[in-house]
């Protein structure tokens, strides 16, 4: 698979604050290139035999098959979920310049 591959990346978040809070550290970490902190929604699943139904922060986060396991490990280590959703889909096509804008800015400064 193509590491430059870009993806599409989904998590949900309890509030607003920890959603910007965490967008911001995946853009400062450049594991991102952009993160669109959506609305709040309404979730309803089945958690440890229950059945939950909460307001969530959806996050739409645009990276690279190459940064991915970097942002699987960030979103993991600061979210605030025993266990987060991360979902990644593959980008089928898109604006050639925007596709080489997300993996400009998913790739690490030299340092």
């Amino acid at each position: 698979m193509n590491q430059n591959e870009i993806i599409l990346a989904l998590t949900n978040l309890p509030d607003a604050s920890s959603a910007a809070k965490l967008a911001q550290h995946l853009i400062d970490e450049r594991a991102a290139a952009c993160v669109n902190q959506l609305a709040p929604c309404i979730s309803t699943y089945r958690w440890q035999g229950n059945i939950e139904t909460v307001t969530e922060v959806p996050l739409l986060i645009k990276t690279t098959k190459a940064a991915y396991p970097r942002l699987e490990k960030l979103i993991c280590a600061a979210h605030p979920y025993e266990l987060p959703e991360i979902i990644a889909v593959s980008v089928a096509a898109g604006l050639p310049a925007y596709l080489d804008w997300i993996a400009g800015e998913t790739t690490p400064l030299k340092e």
